[in-house]
């Protein structure tokens, strides 16, 4: 370390920004979430209202059960010719979920995201999901002047 720098300086860009510690700093709290018996449709319909590009998938009980994103929409559904009226959440649901715990540092939700190539973690509390947190929120956190955190930044195209 440098001449009067402290360790909490080695995690602080230049000037006066101070960067997030723990993910529940970033994350986006409140995550859109759905049964896991929801439609395909429904899940869409969540997304485009709440302009979103995810939702959570919970069992009956709340537990999460797993992730659904537009891409898997798109790769999972309409690519195999399936009815998104008939498809539930839990037939096109990430099976291995990743999560991240509010509490978790943002470099180990960087290193556990970079190790799965994830772009979204959702972030529990006790067993339930209270946010998720993306690449684009790291990136805002991390270095707002990059191309990331300016695409993130962005209000979304229509």
């Amino acid at each position: 370390m440098g001449q009067g720098m402290t360790q909490g300086d080695l995690h602080r860009p230049k000037g006066d920004t101070i960067m997030a510690t723990s993910v529940k700093e970033i994350m986006t709290p409140n995550p859109i979430t759905l049964q896991a018996s929801s439609t395909v449709t429904q899940a869409a319909e969540a997304m485009k209202q709440h302009d979103v590009g995810n939702v959570l998938v919970l069992e009956k009980d709340g537990a999460l059960r797993g992730i659904v994103t537009d891409r898997d929409i798109v790769i999972r559904d309409v690519a195999e010719r399936k009815n998104p009226e008939k498809t539930t959440l839990e037939d096109i649901c990430s099976a291995e979920l990743t999560t991240a715990d509010v509490d978790d540092s943002i470099d180990s939700v960087v290193a556990k995201m970079r190790e799965k190539a994830l772009r979204r973690m959702p972030v529990v509390q006790k067993g339930k999901a209270v946010g998720i947190v993306s690449i684009g929120d790291l990136a805002l956190d991390r270095d707002a002047r990059s191309a990331l955190a300016d695409i993130s930044g962005a209000p979304p195209s229509r």
